[in-house]
């Protein structure tokens, strides 16, 4: 709590009076009665804020460039592309979902065109072996040993392409690398360099030739984004822009704007944003609510009170705030949720979707002020 003499906002030479007869002290322990009710949402949380401000403003310029350069190929989609930043920062997997042509790919290979590391692509398809993925021993002649040969998932930036084509046993591949950035083989641990980030993309699970991911899989990626179609606007400035450039040539002007160091900078701040007690007690009461509500058969676990956490701070970050408010939480609740909750069979009978689920429980918990 704020000795009275230094409440923020309010002068610090305030000379102590004595209140009028009949007058009742406010509580100490409602800050709610020290601020005014005028004051906006994020101002009372600015105000709680540490007095040592942290300088967010070379973050939140560079993710501006970020926007650019995929902006330069990419119409629309912005709240996926400012996920995918956001997760890439607060050290997290991205599991895209939605039809086929609707730039899945494209927006997770531009994404790596921005920043200057290591990147690999692997093509999921029902003949992948783990192997394939993370890497096999062979049999060198030179030396007559034994040597571990790395596979493509060895690498900064990993783009799976059409995860779910691959059977259960390639998905699996992928449990102790994502979980805990490194691989184990022969008996022998091979930790993966920072950053380490994957973006794995897959069409609709009711199309043929694909294998729905289990939910311990689930369960590794911070957020699972679901995108559509373009609206009609859009759907024409695509066309306008690359009527004369079937081959996207455009690609080549993407130029990297973060670099590993700047990555890892980036999110030690992003660690250091400021969020309330309150805010935490949110988080938490969000996702225990996932555990009891009655629609739905199966909660989310502490990992998505945490992944609340780390991207509610990115996305303040990039907003160039250095405290968390209530909208933040809001607005990343549904891509952190949707894939580890599991509605009861006759919920998803009767239309029921995660997304109504996970409004119904926003719209049941107050808010804090």
């Amino acid at each position: 709590m704020f000795p009275e003499d230094e409440i923020p906002g309010q002068d610090q030479d305030l000379t102590p009076t004595t209140p009028p007869e009949g007058y009742e002290t406010p509580l100490e322990e409602s800050l709610g009665e020290l601020v005014p009710d005028a004051l906006p949402e994020d101002e009372i949380a600015h105000a709680m804020a540490p007095a040592d401000r942290i300088d967010l403003d070379e973050l939140h310029q560079a993710a501006i460039a970020v926007r650019a350069e995929i902006g330069k190929l990419v119409v629309g989609q912005k709240e996926f592309i400012d996920l995918l930043i956001a997760s890439l920062l607060a050290g997290g997997h991205v599991l895209v979902e939605g039809v086929p042509g609707i730039a899945k790919t494209m927006i997770a290979k531009l994404l790596a065109k921005t920043v200057a590391a290591d990147y690999s692509r692997i093509q999921f398809t029902p003949d992948l072996m783990p192997s394939d993925v993370t890497g096999t021993t062979v049999f060198n002649m030179a030396d007559s040993k034994f040597q571990f040969t790395k596979g493509p998932v060895f690498s900064n930036i990993v783009l799976i392409d059409e995860i779910n084509r691959a059977p259960a046993k390639t998905q699996a591949a992928l449990f102790e690398v994502m979980a805990e950035q490194q691989i184990t083989a022969d008996g022998e641990t091979y930790t993966m360099e920072d950053p380490f980030f994957v973006i794995a993309t897959q069409n609709p699970i009711e199309q043929e030739g694909t294998y729905r991911l289990p939910e311990a899989q689930l369960d590794r990626f911070l957020v699972r984004i679901i995108i559509d179609y373009p609206d009609m606007e859009e759907e024409k400035e695509i066309l306008y822009r690359f009527r004369n450039d079937f081959r996207q040539t455009q690609q080549e002007d993407v130029k990297p704007v973060f670099t590993k160091e700047l990555i890892a900078k980036y999110a030690a701040l992003i660690e250091k944003v400021f969020i309330r007690d309150e805010l935490l007690d949110y988080i938490a009461a969000l996702v225990h609510r996932t555990r009891t509500h009655p629609d739905l058969y199966l909660g989310a676990s502490p990992r998505a009170s945490l992944a609340i956490l780390r991207l509610s701070k990115a996305v303040a970050a990039l907003a160039g705030r250095d405290f968390v408010t209530p909208d933040d939480i809001q607005q990343v609740a549904y891509p952190v949720l949707n894939h580890r909750i599991i509605l009861t069979p006759e919920r998803e009978m009767e239309g029921f979707g995660a997304k109504d689920v996970i409004a119904e429980i926003l719209r049941g918990i107050e808010v804090p002020r």
